[in-house]
């Protein structure tokens, strides 16, 4: 029997130097780890510790001046998992109140999955592919009900799972 391997993937954003200890668990859990910007604080960073120790990130609006590392972070970054395209970007330049997700789209046309970041609210739109997802803030910085991320369950058919998470402000 062919058991299928499942990819998990955490995805964050917006965590203004702090990663909320409760994500920081649940990143553990999972094969990789994407920051979608914001990070101000290399230490978030180094608090996300995926099990095969692979973490992308992107710059947000606000890193600039964070002096995150001596290496600046792209602006946009793209990856393959189980032979679909992931594409990371903050979002800011497609919509600074609201990033859109038409633009998100028209722009990474090939893409199976968009994240991005800035709004500091979770979303998941799975209603055009590319799915265009946020999963809020990690921080404790505007969390919109607690600090919050999202588990992509990659599967090689092609089926992925999107799982919610939010934990109550602290």
């Amino acid at each position: 029997m062919n058991q299928s391997v499942t990819t998990k993937v955490a995805v964050i954003s917006d965590t203004h130097s702090y990663l909320d200890p409760r994500i920081a668990e649940i990143i553990r859990e999972c094969d990789m780890a994407v920051h979608a910007g914001d990070i101000c604080g290399v230490d978030v960073l180094d608090l996300m510790q995926p099990r095969s120790g692979k973490v992308i990130a992107v710059a947000g609006n606000n890193d600039p001046y964070c002096h995150l590392t001596n290496t600046a972070l792209p602006e946009v970054t793209r990856f393959d998992v189980e032979g679909e395209t992931i594409v990371v970007e903050h979002g800011h330049v497609h919509g600074a109140q609201q990033p859109s997700h038409e633009s998100l789209r028209k722009t990474h046309t090939d893409a199976k999955l968009i994240i991005y970041g800035h709004t500091h609210k979770k979303v998941v739109d799975k209603s055009a592919r590319p799915w265009v997802v946020n999963p809020g803030a990690a921080g404790s910085t505007r969390t919109n009900g607690g600090p919050s991320c999202l588990i992509i369950e990659c599967h090689p058919n092609d089926e992925w799972h999107i799982n919610e998470f939010r934990f109550s402000d602290q």
